[in-house]
């Protein structure tokens, strides 16, 4: 079943607000418009404490309630650590549990993909993302 978020511009707009409203995050310069009466954008940056960033981009078809295309990178400074996107690779056996979904890890960055069983056409994949990235921020407190 699809979020119920993905369903319409003002849901989803609130539904994003409320994710970026949390004590590890500094800011946010995301925002969500429609360019159509069923589609919309989601896109901008999260700047969170200790110097990560998750830039991102989502393409919504509010009337199907699906993402239905995305891009969503993780920074710490100037430096890209992972990226999640929607190119599928068919021929990579190890990504077929999760076509198209998968996420680029060092090393060998652009080449190194795992299954990204997390990100999803039909649901929100802010909170997964923000979640994913306070571990990230209480991994860096703790050592």
């Amino acid at each position: 079943m699809n979020d119920p978020s993905l369903h319409s511009l003002k849901i989803y707009s609130q539904c994003v607000a409320e994710l970026l409203d949390r004590p590890t995050i500094r800011h946010s310069t995301v925002s969500v418009w429609s360019d159509s009466p069923y589609t919309g954008i989601a896109e901008g940056e999260v700047f969170f404490l200790h110097g990560f960033r998750l830039r991102m981009r989502e393409e919504l078809d509010f009337d199907e309630g699906i993402i239905t295309s995305y891009g969503y990178e993780v920074y710490l400074g100037e430096e890209r650590l992972y990226w999640y996107d929607d190119f599928p690779h068919p021929d990579n056996p190890i990504l077929a549990a999760t076509i198209p979904h998968h996420k680029h890890v060092p090393p060998d960055i652009k080449r190194h993909r795992l299954p990204a069983q997390e990100i999803s056409f039909t649901r929100c994949n802010l909170r997964q993302l923000i979640q994913e990235i306070e571990t990230l921020i209480e991994q860096t407190m703790t050592s």
